[in-house]
């Protein structure tokens, strides 16, 4: 009996049996749904995820200025030099890789704004941004609108308010759009209000923020020791590595270090909140794959039971076998694919079940849809793997049978 006779018995044995199939076979698919199911419920989590952290630069990396660390060893620390308006605005008009730039610099953090006789306390934070500034740093602008690129270009007297600004300067029921207020010896237009971000003590940084043009926040810097930050938003997450290596490469050209020098300058990611994130999901997966692995663990032991249950049933079957010619190695390889077969099967229905399951839970948590090809190919292995360890011990006592005794069984 070659191995296509062997594959050909054992399917039509499985068939002679229907109803214990598919009980075997449905024990299979609920060990393998509830691994596929809960992976692809924490898959589509945390694309959800990954996608609202997108828009709040969670795929991007700051390039900042390098700051001196203090004596080193009785050394005194290697100066660097700020990155200067030309050189961010460089690395932004040419830096050659699917993603969106943003250059901004923080003007002052200690302003005083004034509106006719009205006046803030000295902590306003002014900061100058471009275009893509409130898109990769995740501002909203609840009134009004963005700077146009002819306000960009030129750097116009215009400004956009954090709403801890708006509350100093005007009343309740006063529109801020197109009034003039006044710092640093300079009139600015209101174009926009800022959204809320509120925080402990109903107060941030970014409400008590004014937002005005980079070229504008420019020509405030009179002693030249301003430092302008890049933030680099890439279209793909998953590159980000190969994105900030493109980008070390070019700021250093840029910077003009020379080869075998540090880096005048600091790349860093702005995804810890997706590290973070990373870390709870990938323990959320090993919880799931524990609970699979259980599940799995009691349907392997009853498929065992029910191949040893086959084997005894089957005994005389054996005999015959054996008195006909079949070696034990052709036995034993019947009844492994008589397992395999109903752990395959098992396993189909199992992945099925699982992506519905998992993105039903997935959608219900405001998850996304996903269909994970990694997790099902891991359940159809795992089939095979619990087919080939549950369908040993029993094919191999078929093969061990004695062929007169086995011929005896009644």
């Amino acid at each position: 009996m070659n191995l296509g006779q062997n594959i050909s018995e054992g399917i039509n044995s499985i068939k002679g049996n229907v109803l214990r199939t598919v009980l075997t076979g449905l024990i299979i698919a609920i060990g393998i749904t509830s691994l596929v199911g809960m992976l692809t419920a924490v898959d589509g989590i945390k694309s959800e995820i990954d996608a609202s952290l997108s828009n709040l630069g969670a795929n991007s990396f700051d390039v900042n200025s390098k700051f001196s660390r203090g004596n080193r060893n009785g050394r005194k620390a290697k100066a660097f030099e700020p990155i200067k308006f030309k050189e961010a605005m460089r690395f932004k008009k040419d830096f050659d890789y699917p993603s969106t730039t943003t250059v901004f610099t923080r003007a002052s953090g200690s302003a005083e704004i004034k509106y006719e006789e009205k006046k803030t306390n000295p902590n306003i934070s002014i900061t100058g941004g471009d275009e893509n500034y409130f898109v990769i740093k995740g501002v909203d602008i609840e009134e009004g609108r963005n700077f146009s690129s002819l306000e960009i270009q030129y750097g116009n007297y215009v400004c956009i308010l954090g709403t801890e600004v708006v509350k100093s300067l005007f009343e309740e029921n006063d529109d801020p759009l197109n009034k003039t207020v006044k710092f640093y010896g300079n009139s600015y237009r209101v174009i926009g209000v800022l959204e809320e971000k509120g925080g402990f003590g109903g107060d941030t940084e970014e409400d008590r923020n004014i937002i005005i043009p980079l070229l504008n926040a420019k020509r405030l810097d009179r002693r030249g020791t301003m430092r302008f930050n890049v933030t680099t938003m890439i279209d793909n997450p998953e590159n980000i590595d190969y994105a900030m290596g493109e980008a070390t490469g070019f700021m250093r050209k840029i910077r003009g270090d020379e080869i075998g020098q540090e880096d005048s300058f600091e790349l860093e990611r702005s995804d810890s909140v997706t590290e973070a994130l990373d870390d709870i999901t990938n323990g959320m997966r090993w919880a799931g794959f524990g609970i699979g692995a259980v599940t799995l663990l009691g349907a392997a032991i009853g498929l065992m039971n029910i191949m040893m249950v086959t084997v005894t049933e089957r005994t005389r079957e054996i005999g015959i076998r054996k008195a006909l010619g079949a070696t034990p190695q052709r036995i034993l390889q019947q009844f492994l694919i008589e397992a395999i077969v109903i752990c395959q099967m098992g396993g189909v229905v199992g992945a099925i079940l699982g992506i519905v399951v998992g993105n039903v839970i997935a959608q219900f948590l405001g998850g996304a849809f996903v269909i994970p090809w990694v997790w099902i190919t891991v359940g159809l292995v795992v089939c095979l793997i619990v087919g080939v360890v549950s369908g040993y011990i029993p094919a191999k006592r078929a093969a061990r049978l004695d062929p007169i005794e086995s011929l005896r069984f009644e």
